[in-house]
């Protein structure tokens, strides 16, 4: 099996909630944002740390997501809508609950784009949520 190549029928993938696509959709998030940072010559280990914790924390993911939201196909917002409307049990501290839904959303998304091997996509995304960063 090739873990980074899914092979879901498209009945597999709508199968999947929202919460899973989001727990993929984070990893894939978080290299993104790592990858970025690396490249842009980030070079500590403690800068990177505190850049990447700035990137992925709930009200920038949300911040992102309000930017992308007109760039969204109907597809891409059917799945960010089952995102936002996931049933998440607990908001961490520093986002409200609106950002953390908002964050779960893009989360699922990107988790979305990934399984079905959108990467060109995903590039496009990311860059516009980093735009003017």
């Amino acid at each position: 099996m090739d873990f980074f190549a899914f092979d879901l029928t498209e009945t597999q993938l709508g199968n999947l909630s929202s919460l899973a696509l989001a727990h993929i959709g984070d990893a894939v998030y978080e290299l993104m944002a790592r990858s970025y940072l690396v490249a842009r010559g980030k070079e500590t280990n403690h800068s990177l740390h505190r850049a990447t914790v700035a990137l992925v924390a709930a009200p920038a993911q949300a911040a992102g997501a309000e930017r992308i939201g007109p760039l969204l196909t109907e597809e891409e917002r059917e799945v960010y809508r089952r995102g936002r409307n996931a049933k998440v049990h607990t908001v961490p501290h520093g986002a409200t609950p609106r950002e953390y839904h908002a964050a779960t959303a893009l989360e699922a998304l990107f988790g979305y784009l990934y399984i079905k091997g959108r990467r060109e996509r995903l590039n496009e995304l990311f860059a516009a949520m980093l735009e003017g960063k």
